[in-house]
């Protein structure tokens, strides 16, 4: 049974209360969308045309359909794919077979590549398509596959993930083997971080971004990074470590399959990870 959520601010704008508290509309819209106890409801009503517009990308993204609002409105043009970064894009369509996970699309000329998947759906599939398709399909781990295997069979791509998650992608053309990074090409690093799963990968994109699954993310409460103890399924301890191995490398975005993504100048990105690393031995 949906209803709106007790919690929502009064107006139009609400989500209801099959809400499965994934937190995407929150990472979206961060402020508007808040959680109010285990679930997201709207803080306020949005007001101005950006909040309008986080208001939308919420409802577009949003895996059970929880986020209701103009009803009789169209979206505007344009919330997705959203660019985080030139040339990287936030896809939205968010699958609940993923937890209501992000997925991204990186515009290379005749190398597009996709992180994660979202759900099948056409508005994604043309907005690849006008891209000129998809090389590649970058999966970090089990838990965000949804429908990636849709995805590369339309669009004929290689599909990677690591041996330790790989029965949750059995299509997968490239396997990564073992801790150590693995250079694919020119732009990008499949560094392992085993922890939240034992095949948990993140992958550097040219030194600038940082895909890490559900490794690492930005919390917009905490305004500072995160790791999710209560969501570790494979060794809080090895997922320190791996996380520690991320030390050695320069990047200025950290973009999260769940959480917040967030670009900071790589000399703080780098210690607020010390600093994140050091409370999660507290924990």
């Amino acid at each position: 049974m949906r209803h709106r959520h007790d919690r929502n601010a009064p107006g139009l704008w609400h989500v209801d209360t099959a809400c499965i508290d994934c937190g995407a509309a929150r990472n979206v819209a961060p402020g508007l969308i808040v959680r109010g106890g285990d679930q997201s409801v709207f803080a306020r009503q949005p007001e101005t045309a950006e909040e309008l517009a986080m208001a939308w990308r919420a409802r577009l993204l949003c895996p059970t359909a929880s986020v209701h609002g103009e009803v009789r409105n169209k979206p505007p043009a344009g919330l997705f794919p959203e660019e985080m970064t030139p040339g990287v894009d936030r896809l939205g369509y968010n699958a609940k077979a993923s937890y209501g996970a992000h997925s991204f699309l990186i515009r290379r000329e005749g190398a597009n590549a996709m992180v994660d998947a979202p759900r099948w759906t056409r508005p994604v599939v043309a907005a690849i398509e006008a891209q000129g398709g998809l090389r590649d399909i970058f999966l970090t781990h089990r838990d965000d596959v949804a429908d990636a295997e849709r995805y590369a069979r339309h669009f004929l791509t290689r599909v990677w993930i690591h041996a330790a998650d790989r029965n949750a992608a059995p299509f997968a053309t490239d396997i990564l083997e073992g801790e150590g990074a693995t250079r694919i090409d020119d732009g990008w690093l499949a560094i392992p971080v085993a922890g939240h799963t034992q095949g948990s990968v993140a992958y550097l994109y040219y030194g600038h971004c940082l895909f890490t699954g559900d490794s690492l993310a930005w919390s917009f409460e905490q305004q500072d990074l995160t790791a999710f103890r209560d969501a570790c399924w494979f060794s809080w301890a090895a997922q320190i470590r791996s996380l520690r191995w991320l030390l050695d490398y320069r990047f200025d975005w950290v973009l999260a399959g769940h959480g917040g993504s967030r670009h900071l100048p790589p000399e703080e990105m780098h210690r607020r990870l010390l600093r994140l690393l050091d409370r999660m031995e507290q924990q």
